[in-house]
């Protein structure tokens, strides 16, 4: 009986499409079986050296920011255990990769693109274990390192008879201020390769019927009257395809053409390795949370050029989840991967506005907590970067309406604000904060309510959510000593300090503030970091 259930929940989790958050290597390694992918595409970080963050509008002037993720690089412990593991066990990546690997440290240094090779070397890795043999991948990236990304490609998926098919241009038009040391930068690389270059594959040619760049047919129109005045072709009559369009036409409507047919029908231009495809819009309603956010143009040719209904598509850095709205509209089971929480609770918001309610039954959330034990492994798990655990605790917990504090250190007691709509003294409407402060200890002391309070009154915010990993009663019955705080606007009263357990929120237990919800993106700030080597 328990081999049988094994084997239907195998089948049901295999059949569905599958959210996870988490480590894409961990996930991929554990959960994705060998050759099981048709289509792979990701937009890795760049290692551009920009900090991205989502923007929450709490009034039409006002606006507050989460940080999404960093894409700077650096030789941290991370990377140094990393290497040393590589060190010790060669085999851990193909021979030719840990010679490339190897080499590049040598090079550079151990430094941010050393350290930016080796992650991406495990997880291309896994992504080519993957793949079927009829499968395709597709890597998005910039300037910053795409040269390099193409050799450590070459030396996983050439190696092992892969090949290299295109190398791809998205060149797009987005505003930029004035430069004066270079050229405005407005594309990206985009790399196609096979896994097996012997192995057929699903691949169609596409036609471009983007006004913008289809051919301009005008300049036959001199022609029609001098050649082909009585079928109105846009192709003079001397053209060697002519002759196919005539015999086509009596063939198909069992009489010669005369003034009033038009027998070629303009399509667009075969599409080739420029793609001209506008970035979305800063303004556009379809911004999600990413400045990264690529248009789902994009995606729809990748997708409708190598894959089928029905084949599995991946991408395991899914961001706000392009891929797998595309993939889902496109009627391709998807899987999608992502470490950051912010990132899978935005993708869940964003299958449901588009697809409404019962795509929750058609796909699998998988790597977030499901209870206590599992939200403590989360916690430890975290070690140094323990905000993602703030992160996840205090989206969960306010249905993705409140932000986290991503300062390291010295953060005053606040680990994440949100807003709520209220009226001040004169009835005018604003919007008033809420803090947040997250606590994982097992035993706490009444005084980190005090403290909470405390900052409440430095920081004139009006409501303070103390989230603790464990129940600690104490705290709830010290939280009441604070009183509660009158929302004029609704006129509803709410306790000043309010204390929930993680266990609480796992149960369902959700912020109930008429809080502000995240509405558009953008860079907290922008430098260039080119690649550097050790002296």
């Amino acid at each position: 009986m328990y081999i049988a259930q094994k084997i239907i929940f195998f089948y049901y989790f295999c059949n569905m499409n599958q959210l996870y958050y988490g480590d894409n290597l961990e996930v991929m390694q554990k959960y994705i079986a060998d050759e099981s992918v048709d289509l792979c595409y990701i937009d890795p970080p760049f290692n551009s050296g920009e900090d991205y963050n989502l923007i929450y509008k709490i009034s039409h002037k006002e606006t507050a920011q989460v940080h999404a993720f960093t894409d700077t690089w650096v030789w941290d412990d991370l990377a140094a255990l990393s290497h040393q593991n590589l060190m010790d066990k060669p085999t851990l990546l193909p021979h030719k990769t840990f010679i490339f690997i190897r080499s590049m440290i040598e090079m550079f240094g151990k430094c941010d693109i050393s350290a930016y090779l080796l992650y991406m070397a495990f997880r291309i890795k896994e992504i080519h274990r993957v793949l079927k043999p009829t499968g395709s991948f597709y890597l998005h990236c910039d300037p910053f390192a795409n040269y390099l990304l193409r050799s450590l490609l070459d030396s996983i998926f050439v190696d092992k008879g892969g090949k290299m098919l295109n190398e791809i241009v998205w060149h797009y038009k987005t505003y930029q201020g004035q430069v004066k040391k270079y050229f405005p930068r407005k594309h990206d690389t985009i790399f196609f390769y096979c896994k097996n270059g012997d192995k057929h594959r699903t691949f169609r040619l596409l036609k471009d019927n983007n006004p913008e760049s289809a051919i301009d047919f005008k300049r036959w129109n001199k022609y029609l009257n001098e050649y082909n005045e009585i079928t109105g072709a846009n192709y003079p009559k001397t053209d060697s395809r002519f002759d196919g369009y005539i015999k086509r036409f009596i063939k198909e409507n069992g009489r010669e053409p005369d003034k009033n047919d038009i027998i070629f029908k303009i399509e667009g231009q075969t599409i080739d390795t420029v793609w001209n495809i506008k970035a979305v819009d800063p303004k556009d309603k379809a911004r999600l949370g990413y400045k990264t956010q690529k248009p789902e143009a994009l995606l729809e040719r990748i997708i409708k050029a190598s894959s089928n209904e029905g084949d599995v598509v991946l991408d395991a850095f899914c961001g706000c989840g392009t891929t797998i709205a595309v993939a889902q509209r496109l009627n391709r089971k998807w899987i999608g991967i992502d470490i950051t929480y912010n990132a899978v609770s935005l993708i869940k918001k964003r299958l449901l506005d588009t697809f409404g309610n019962e795509i929750t039954s058609e796909f699998l959330e998988l790597g977030e907590p499901k209870d206590l034990n599992s939200a403590v492994q989360l916690a430890l798990r975290a070690g140094d970067n323990r905000k993602e655990f703030e992160k996840w605790s205090i989206a969960k917990y306010s249905d993705n309406q409140a932000f986290v504090n991503d300062k390291k250190g010295g953060d005053g007691g606040i680990d994440g604000t949100a807003y709520m709509l209220d009226k001040d003294e004169n009835g005018e409407q604003v919007n008033s904060k809420i803090i947040f402060s997250v606590k994982t200890n097992k035993t706490l002391s009444p005084n980190v309510v005090r403290d909470l309070n405390g900052t409440l009154d430095k920081e004139n915010a009006k409501i303070g959510i103390l989230i603790t990993l464990y129940p600690v009663q104490n705290l709830v019955r010290e939280s009441k000593k604070y009183g509660t705080y009158t929302n004029k606007l609704f006129n509803k009263n709410y306790n000043k300090i309010q204390v929930i357990s993680i266990e609480e929120i796992m149960d369902g237990a959700r912020l109930e503030l008429p809080t502000i919800e995240i509405l558009d993106s953008a860079k907290r700030k922008y430098k260039t970091k080119q690649l550097t080597m050790e002296e």
